[in-house]
């Protein structure tokens, strides 16, 4: 089964970065249903480290707007839900019911902060652009961001620092008048190379 011209322009050729959005809400049902789509995609092990944290109500915005450059707070006060992506520093407590195959994985990462830290990153970042195309697949608009001061955003959110911040994506419906053109990329002949 292949993926049809309409489906690759709602997740890739027509779809753009949202900067503006509609005032419509984002039902919960999406947001857990993004959620499910995302975990089935592949980490290393089945490791999901990743963490997802709905930021909709206005005392919880105004927290995560004072963590922000001041070029994302108007786009992120207008979103109608903000995701903070995060990594689980302790994913790996998780391994014995995500990897069963492997009885020692969490001792694996447990004892080496190195590459649990690499994994956790690395697995992390992968999970939160499955959610973007898991929330695009679904019909809504995603604008991701990193222009933020992560060690404000991480004690205000995060406080025990067991979960550490990854990126921001702002979530909803773009305002479509908005809609900016895409920027050039590049071309597949600069960006790879056939061995």
């Amino acid at each position: 089964m292949s993926v049809n011209d309409q489906a690759l322009a709602q997740l890739f050729t027509e779809a753009r970065t949202a900067y503006q959005f509609q005032n419509k809400p984002v039902a919960t049902e999406l947001l857990q249903r993004a959620y499910e789509l995302a975990s089935l995609a592949p980490t290393s092990m089945n490791c999901l480290p990743a963490r997802f944290v709905f930021v909709q109500s206005a005392s919880a915005k105004e927290r995560l707007l004072a963590t922000l450059n001041p070029g994302n707070v108007d786009k992120t006060r207008a979103a109608p839900v903000t995701v903070i992506v995060a990594t689980d520093t302790r994913f790996y407590e998780h391994m014995p019911t995500l990897f069963p195959q492997r009885a020692d994985a969490e001792q694996m990462f447990a004892g080496n902060a190195a590459l649990a830290s690499a994994t956790a990153q690395r697995n992390g970042t992968l999970s939160g652009a499955y959610f973007i195309l898991a929330a695009r697949a679904l019909g809504l608009d995603c604008g991701p961001m990193s222009g933020f001061d992560a060690a404000k955003l991480n004690a205000e959110f995060f406080p025990d620092g067991r979960w550490q911040v990854n990126f921001l994506i702002n979530l909803g419906y773009a305002d479509r008048s908005q809609t900016q053109p895409r920027n050039p990329r590049l071309g597949f002949e600069q960006a790879c190379t056939l061995l």
